[in-house]
């Protein structure tokens, strides 16, 4: 298919603009980790109840990506990621002037639903912009946006409570240093909104809701002369679907697809390499090495630039190693990685305060297979997943799909973070390390036998 050079430029000004969706996703993730003591103390609230002030954001997220594929399917996907947005806004204003736990509780859901829907349709947006060629490439910019934003609310938090001398202090205005944290968020969220208003709507989208006229201006400002070709091709890919995408169309013989599982499997499976435990609950893990408690936001940003850079090399090469390769090496290097961390772990002791203790080189061992995974992860599984939801679903159902396999990924988060404690109190951290590094494992045999390469495949060739 030709496609004129001097559009380029403009396709890759509309994937910056999608990927703040991103960084939003990881900002408003990040954020929340410097401002527990401030949360606890403002509020009076016990350990559970500052436990569920941090993960009531993750039952928005699922919500939000359920609905968001649908909604996107019916108003299409700026539309709704400019709805997106403004949840962003006001969470990010409401979590910070919040008087009580109910208070801060409902902005936090809200800020979830906005995560929830970014995650799903900001890659499907760019992968429905991107030509084949160098799709893979542009949708994996999406996970380094996510890391970034981590790395900004990391980086943020530590510069506001060094500051202030901690985030219960008053940073400015008369405002403790936990309130400024969460409005931080304030300036890319309005950056957001404003910037979707430059870009245009996805042409697939356009083409499925029977507005033709805009989609081929659409096209002709992404591909020049080859417009027309693409239109054709976006036309045929519906023509066995003769209806406006709905819901049903993910509906087979066994509940749904088998596509649609494979991407559940695909969203599930990323989950259950435990990295979110990682993160965390990481402060564990550097403590036990010989780092100070005064440093854990410091050592977050570290970490996280370590993953920024394993992001940056799977977007470079994503489009020649293909996806496939890429996460079953992923799965490899995360069940050796996971399997010495569970090990070290294991056959460490314990102080006279029950304190996990790591002798001699089992220390340094340990951090170093930590940094390693988190490498590997978001060299594969991270960014990866996110390319394929994006893409692997045919124009028919993309929308419905990405609903269900995001929903099944934020499930698999809350999960995972809700049982760690648990697994943490009954087998250990051992323990929970060898359950994580059998599913990376697993997660091999599903890629090898359930997972189709989709490099260079144009969307409407997805089959279903």
């Amino acid at each position: 298919m030709k496609q004129t050079n001097n559009n380029t430029g403009f396709i890759v000004l509309i994937t910056l603009v999608a990927t703040i969706g991103g960084f939003l996703f990881g900002f408003d993730s990040g954020v929340i980790n410097g401002t527990v003591d401030g949360l606890r103390v403002a509020f009076h609230s016990d350990s559970a109840g500052t436990g569920f002030n941090v993960a009531s954001m993750l039952l928005g997220c699922a919500v939000g990506a359920f609905a968001a594929g649908r909604l996107a399917d019916r108003f299409g996907r700026r539309n709704i990621l400019m709805v997106a947005a403004v949840c962003f806004s006001v969470s990010a204003f409401g979590s910070g002037m919040a008087k009580d736990s109910l208070q801060f509780v409902l902005f936090r859901v809200l800020g979830g639903l906005a995560i929830g829907a970014a995650s799903v349709l900001a890659p499907a947006y760019i992968s429905e912009v991107a030509p084949a060629k160098f799709r893979g490439m542009l949708s994996a910019i999406q996970q380094v946006s996510i890391l970034t934003g981590l790395v900004g609310s990391f980086l943020s938090n530590y510069l506001i409570a060094g500051h202030a001398g901690s985030a219960q202090n008053q940073f400015a205005c008369g405002y403790e240093a936990w309130r400024w944290m969460f409005w931080v968020g304030l300036l890319p969220s309005v950056t957001f909104f404003f910037a979707l208003l430059l870009i245009p709507e996805s042409p697939r989208y356009l083409v499925a809701s029977g507005k033709k006229g805009r989609a081929m201006k659409v096209l002709h400002k992404l591909m020049g002369d080859a417009a027309e070709t693409k239109y054709e091709e976006i036309v045929r890919s519906l023509a066995s679907d003769h209806h406006r995408p709905s819901f049903h169309d993910v509906l087979g013989r066994f509940g749904f697809r088998p596509i649609v599982w494979v991407g559940i499997g695909l969203a599930v499976f990323q989950q259950l390499s435990g990295i979110n435990v990682v993160f965390y609950y990481g402060a564990v893990l550097w403590q036990s090495v010989g780092f100070t408690e005064s440093h854990a936001l410091l050592i977050n940003v570290i970490s996280g630039a370590v993953s920024i850079g394993a992001s940056i090399v799977a977007m470079l090469v994503i489009d020649r190693l293909g996806r496939k390769p890429m996460l079953a090496i992923g799965s490899v290097g995360m069940a050796i990685t996971l399997g010495v961390m569970a090990a070290v772990f294991s056959a460490a002791g314990t102080d006279g305060a029950g304190k996990l203790v790591l002798t001699g080189s089992s220390g340094p061992i340990a951090l170093v297979a930590a940094n390693l995974f988190v490498a590997f992860f978001n060299f594969s599984w991270g960014p990866v997943m996110w390319v394929l939801l994006g893409e692997m679903f045919p124009n028919q159902f993309r929308g419905s799909a990405l609903a269900i396999s995001g929903f099944a990924q934020w499930i698999a988060n809350f999960g995972i973070t809700m049982t760690f404690p648990m697994m943490l109190g009954g087998i250990g951290l051992g323990g929970a390390y060898f359950i994580y590094a059998g599913f990376a494992f697993v997660s091999l045999f599903f890629v090898l036998k359930g997972v189709h390469e989709t490099k260079g495949i144009e969307l409407e060739d997805m089959q279903g």
